[in-house]
C-alpha cells in the first residue's frame, strides 16, 4: 500500500525562531506556528479556533529563518509529520508530534531595519507603480 505524509500550513510565528547546532555543525531551527480557522457553527455564530504547531527546520534554511523571521511573521510551511518519542527523567514515555519542514516560504515584508551591511541587497529597483504597504506593529496579532 502506498503512503503519503505531506503537510501544508500557513500561519504566523508565535515566537522568534531559535537555532541550535548538532555536534557536526548542522543548524536546527525551531519555529512556533499559529494557524487560525474561522467557521460558522450550527447556530450561525462565527467561531475562530487556533492550532499551535511546532515546526523543525534544518541546515541553511534554519539559519535564514532566524535571520529574517520574527514573532508575528506570516509564513507558508511545506513538510511532513514527525513523531518524537523519549523517556523523561521519571521513566515515563513521552511523545510529541511536530512538522519537519522541507520548505519555509516567507510571506511578509522583512523586519524594518533588518538591512545590514552583510545582508544581501537587491540589485533590481521596484517597479515604478510599486507602493510599499504601511507596516504598523499594532496590526500584528501577536
Amino acid at each position: 500500500m502506498s503512503t503519503l505524509n505531506r503537510v501544508f500550513l500557513m500561519g504566523n510565528l508565535t515566537r522568534d525562531p531559535e537555532v541550535r547546532y548538532t555536534p557536526s555543525g548542522t543548524a536546527v531551527g525551531d519555529l512556533g506556528l499559529a494557524v487560525n480557522e474561522t467557521y460558522k457553527n450550527k447556530a450561525g455564530e462565527t467561531v475562530e479556533s487556533t492550532v499551535f504547531v511546532d515546526v523543525e527546520v534544518w541546515a541553511r534554511q534554519a539559519e535564514t529563518c532566524v535571520e529574517y523571521l520574527y514573532k508575528g511573521s506570516p509564513v507558508f510551511v511545506e513538510g511532513r509529520l514527525k513523531l518524537d518519542q523519549w523517556t523523561n527523567q521519571q521513566g515515563e514515555k513521552r511523545s510529541k508530534l511536530r512538522v519537519r519542514a522541507d520548505r519555509v516560504q516567507f510571506l511578509g515584508a522583512p523586519r524594518r531595519g533588518a538591512e545590514t551591511a552583510d545582508a544581501p541587497q537587491s540589485s533590481m529597483p521596484p517597479p515604478a507603480d510599486f507602493e510599499a504597504p504601511a507596516a504598523d506593529e499594532e496590526d500584528i496579532p501577536f
